[in-house]
């Protein structure tokens, strides 16, 4: 039976339950639920009528004559892309990412080229101590920002210090290690993550400076905590970047002031990261001569067209069941690829494993991608290597239809930048420039197109 005044909180999804269980009823996790006590006064729980009289709603009209406040530009061109062109006065930001992987660092830098720039920022951080974001500070040549540092994890302290100091943006890291007096659970478990940030955001509503909050992620990459976080704030943004590689992706997941497919590029180096204002550059290989199995992807990431090496290695199975691994694309997708190319045009691949990577550790989530992902399978296949200055673009339906995508010309004009005079493509009725299309209807003919080096 369980005990008066204890509540059970599921750590994974935040469901409440009367007792004890071994397995969550919502979620289905197992070994989740944990002993929380009972709040005397739950937050927005309503008041007796005796004791409190309801209020009527004032409702006003969708138009305004105030206007919008202007956005802090940070200075950090990358960062504030991914927010919209800058950052919103009053809203809230959750940043996740991986352990390691530069979350602390690329605050610090937004902090401190703010503040350069004019911005009242403070940086309030539950795990480390002030000397070591200071001696990160050196490192980046932050040193002698004017932002206002301070190691803190209760929250009525925090926000007793925000309501009587004015700052333009605030930055917490993490919100894991803040903790509630009001509730008795440990810092970090649903119960103190879901009220530290509920507390946040509403200051940052309530007129008070933009908040950006640190979290940290699950070994399954979601934002560890409830769900519900996730919808308090205005944007949700996710840092991400493959060990062995230098760059890092910015990624807005959600944005109610701006694109959620628009990425941010970074490098990191000794001195913290750099930003990378030509990606394209940074994931095309530098090799004269294109081995088969290779093929050049024009792609959209947001507003900006980048061009990335999609790889493929077709090769005799040495078992009864053949390999299928992939890296930066999708499974399913590429399981595709392989049915329509068996089906359409004749290729076996029953007995051949396959292998496709997307060069740079870049993640492609557009359909754009099915032509070169073909492609790089029937170069691998047949060792014919495509040529050189060639990039390929272009969806695939079930049929074996090339069908076309958005923005060509953008991708042409991009391809041309970098030195490329060819492309592979479903007609386009746009103009290529100085890139010669070649203009593909169906499968077939790329499949005859690029077997027989004819373009």
């Amino acid at each position: 039976m369980a005990r008066d005044g204890a509540i059970y909180v599921c750590q994974s999804c935040g469901a409440v339950h009367g007792k004890w269980s071994g397995q969550c009823g919502s979620c289905g996790q197992w070994n989740t639920i944990v002993e929380e006590g009972r709040s005397a006064s739950p937050p927005g729980a309503l008041k007796p009528a005796s004791t409190a009289r309801a209020r009527g709603l004032q409702f006003e009209s969708l138009l305004s004559e105030t206007p919008e406040p202007p956005r802090i530009v940070t200075g950090v061109t990358e960062f504030d892309r991914v927010c919209g062109g800058g950052v919103v006065p009053g809203s809230a930001i959750l940043l996740s990412g991986d352990p390691g992987v530069g979350k602390s660092t690329l605050l610090l830098d937004v902090a401190g080229r703010a503040a350069l720039s004019g911005a009242r920022v403070a940086y309030i951080s539950g795990e480390e101590a002030i000397e070591q974001i200071r001696a990160r500070a050196k490192r980046m040549g932050l040193s002698e920002a004017p932002v206002q540092l301070a190691s803190a994890t209760a929250l009525r302290d925090i926000l007793a210090t925000l309501k009587r100091d004015r700052f333009d943006i605030v930055i917490v890291d993490s919100i894991q290690t803040l903790w509630s007096d009001a509730h008795e659970a440990g810092p970090g478990s649903v119960t103190q993550v879901r009220a530290c940030a509920g507390e946040l955001v509403r200051l940052a509503k309530a007129g008070g400076p933009a908040v950006v909050l640190v979290g940290h992620v699950t070994k399954d990459g979601q934002v560890a905590g409830p769900r519900v976080v996730e919808h308090m704030v205005d944007a949700v943004l996710s840092f991400e970047g493959e060990r062995g590689y230098p760059f890092r992706i910015l990624r807005a997941g959600k944005n109610r002031f701006g694109a959620t497919d628009e990425i941010g590029v970074f490098e990191m180096g000794d001195a913290g990261l750099r930003e990378v204002s030509n990606p394209s550059a940074l994931f095309l290989g530098e090799g004269k001569d294109r081995a088969p199995g290779a093929a050049v992807f024009a792609g959209i990431e947001g507003s900006r067209p980048v061009l990335v090496e999609i790889q493929a290695l077709v090769s005799k199975s040495a078992y009864g069941t053949p390999r299928r691994a992939v890296i930066g694309w999708e499974t399913g997708r590429l399981a595709m690829i392989l049915a329509v190319l068996e089906a359409r045009c004749g290729f076996g691949f029953g007995d051949q494993d396959v292998y496709l990577n997307v060069a740079g550790g870049l993640r492609i989530n557009e359909p754009a991608a099915d032509l070169a992902a073909a492609a790089a399978l029937i170069s691998s296949a047949t060792g014919m290597p495509l040529p050189q200055g060639c990039i390929v673009f272009g969806e695939i339906s079930l049929s074996g239809e090339v069908r076309a995508v958005g923005r060509a010309e953008a991708r042409l004009r991009e391809a041309q930048k970098l030195g490329f005079d060819q492309a592979l493509s479903p007609p386009l009725t746009v103009k290529g420039g100085g890139v010669l299309v070649t203009g593909v209807s169906r499968l077939t003919e790329a499949v005859e197109r690029i077997s027989q080096n004819r373009y």
